[in-house]
This record gives C-alpha cells, sequence and structure tokens, in this order.
C-alpha cells in the first residue's frame, strides 16, 4: 500500500490549529502517513487574496459565534485553551520561521515545536512573536535554540517559508488548519474526520452531517 502525504498548513497562531495539531499528529502516526509540516502567512498574504478578516475587522455576531464555536470545541475534546489570551493577536512570523528551519530536521521535529509553540500562545498564554519566549520554550522542549534561532535568518528558510504560503494561493487555501491530500483540501480541525477517511482509504458519505453553511458558515479561519 502506497504511504500517503498530508500538506499540512497553518499558522502557529491559530486556536484551531492547536485544537486538532495533536489529534493530526496521531492520525498520521496511525495510519503511517507522512506530514509535509507548511507554516504560511495566513493572516499577511492569505486572507488578502481569498477574502479572509482579521478577528478584529470581523462582524461583531462572527466574533461572538467564534468564541462560542471555541468554548464548544474546548469541551468536546477536552483540551486545554485560553480563549482570549494575553498576546493575540500577535505577530507569527518568526514562528513560523523557526517551525520552517525545524522541517530541516524532519517532520517530527517540526510538528513537536509547532505543537511547543501553539501550547505557548493558547494554553500558557505566551507571547509566540517574543525572540526570548521563543528561545525558552525551544530550550523547554528539548531544542538547540541558538542553531534554530541562526537557521530562522536563513535566506533559504524565508524563501521556503514566502514559497509555502505562494503554494498554499495557488491550491486554494483561505484558512488554517488547512490539511491537502493530493488534490483535495481540507478545512478547519473540523474536518479531521474526512481526513482520516482518506489517509485509511474510505470514501466519504454521499450526504455529510457537516455545517450545511459550507466554509462561508464556519469560522475557523484563524
Amino acid at each position: 500500500m502506497m504511504t500517503k502525504t498530508v500538506d499540512y498548513y497553518f499558522t502557529p497562531v491559530s486556536p484551531w490549529t492547536w485544537l486538532g495539531h495533536e489529534r493530526f499528529a496521531a492520525m498520521c502516526a496511525r495510519h503511517g502517513a507522512t506530514i509535509r509540516v507548511k507554516p504560511c502567512d495566513i493572516g499577511g498574504r492569505i486572507f488578502p487574496v481569498s477574502g479572509g478578516l482579521p478577528l478584529a475587522k470581523r462582524a461583531p455576531q462572527r466574533q461572538a459565534y467564534r468564541m462560542m464555536e471555541l468554548k464548544r470545541w474546548r469541551s468536546h475534546l477536552g483540551i486545554a485553551l485560553t480563549l482570549e489570551p494575553k498576546y493575540f493577536p500577535t505577530n507569527p512570523e518568526l514562528a513560523s520561521l523557526l517551525i520552517v528551519a525545524a522541517t530541516r530536521l524532519g517532520p517530527d521535529p517540526a510538528m513537536a515545536l509547532s505543537a511547543a509553540i501553539l501550547r505557548a500562545c493558547w494554553v500558557e498564554d505566551k507571547d509566540v512573536s517574543d525572540a526570548a519566549t521563543l528561545r525558552r520554550t525551544m530550550v523547554d522542549n528539548g531544542f538547540d535554540a541558538d542553531v534554530l534561532m541562526r537557521m530562522a535568518h536563513a535566506t533559504d528558510v524565508r524563501a521556503a517559508y514566502e514559497a509555502n504560503t505562494q503554494e498554499a494561493i495557488d491550491r486554494g487555501v483561505f484558512g488554517a488548519p488547512t490539511f491537502a491530500i493530493d488534490d483535495e483540501l481540507f478545512w478547519g480541525q473540523d474536518r479531521l474526520e474526512f481526513v482520516e477517511r482518506a489517509l485509511a482509504g474510505t470514501a466519504a458519505p454521499a450526504q455529510s452531517q457537516a455545517s450545511p453553511e459550507g466554509p462561508a458558515g464556519r469560522c475557523c479561519a484563524v
């Protein structure tokens, strides 16, 4: 049986990415799937071309529903989540570049660093735009912070981050997290059941019980 590969597009300051990250990692491990870890610039470059809006610019109704959904999913999954972290929104660029640097070590280190940064933002209420905070997060999770910091500032790592973002735009990605298997996109941690079906080679049901409104009615863009 051929090994499946999943392209994983996300930003490390997305609560929806945090809610799905460890489930996604475990799912891929169960199915022997390879993850291509691709942090990208959702807010800065993808939203402007896909119609997305930063949280502060969304209608009050959408902001209120987003909060309700975060509470629901936090309770449903039993995952720790700070609903209104002190340092959100914040600039994800350095964190993203560090994750790109970690991909040079392999998908497992990149996934582990992504989890650590997501946890720092959404559970530990830390400023993941701050270099000192990121350095401590790396050290606490067994990474060589000096090496990854040097790598994160290298031209090739920035080029890879920009390439991830352009690739995401070209593939039609508009929110985080997005999982891509072959030519099929799955947007949101609430679509992980369908990701697992694709990994298992199981066809999706003819009529899904997913949101009848489709992507426009959901609020997991970031």
